[in-house]
């Protein structure tokens, strides 16, 4: 299945609980761009069928345990399993290789902690930081809070953009729409998730040097 065709199946099947089992997947090791599931589910909400506060729920939800199921594998399997996993055929099959998580483990080990959040706004980053959360067996109430957070404000503002595309296209354009502008949101989030970084970082410095 395609995107084009995963996009319009979501049109003509979303439910919460489709939302639900997809943005688990999403966000556990399956190459599914969470912009083609919240996107279409905002679309439908603003045409009256589907609740937008639940769609903001189920879709955090699922992230939420899609980050879990990363975090506990990698908490339990250790680093040579992960790096074994991503060098491996079927690793690759699933988008995952040695240099997305040598990526994420370098985020992850640079930016701490806060790193489960400010990653999950980020799409390169988003499906895997969780992963060196896990190999340095962070705390996991911490982990659960600073991801829930943060999967809370990519669903919101897909969320937003749903909705406005709801206002300005009928739905047999939506794909389209996605698809040219897909890379621009993606550029969007990246330039944000890294202002927010180095706004926290002086902060942390300016308060060190007082």
């Amino acid at each position: 299945m395609d995107f084009s065709d995963l996009i319009q199946w979501c049109l003509e099947h979303l439910s919460y609980w489709v939302i639900l089992i997809l943005m688990i997947l999403e966000n556990s090791l399956v190459p599914l761009p969470s912009e083609l599931i919240v996107t279409p589910a905002a679309y439908k909400a603003a045409n009256g069928e589907m609740n937008i506060f639940l769609v903001i729920l189920f879709t955090t939800l699922g992230a939420l345990i899609g980050a879990l199921i990363n975090y506990h594998l990698a908490l339990f399997v250790g680093r040579p399993i992960v790096y074994k996993f991503a060098d491996s055929r079927f690793g690759h099959l699933l988008g995952i290789n040695r240099q997305k998580i040598e990526y994420v483990e370098s985020f992850f080990l640079k930016h701490g902690k806060i790193s489960t959040f400010f990653g999950r706004l980020i799409p390169a980053v988003r499906q895997f930081i969780s992963i060196p959360a896990g190999l340095a067996r962070m705390r996991l109430p911490a982990f659960i809070l600073f991801t829930t957070l943060g999967s809370a404000i990519w669903n919101s503002i897909l969320v937003l953009l749903g909705y406005y595309l709801a206002q300005i296209l009928p739905e047999d354009r939506l794909l389209e729409e996605l698809e040219r502008y897909s890379r621009e949101i993606s550029y969007v989030f990246v330039a944000l998730v890294t202002l927010a970084l180095i706004t926290w970082y002086l902060k942390r410095k300016l308060k060190a040097c007082r």
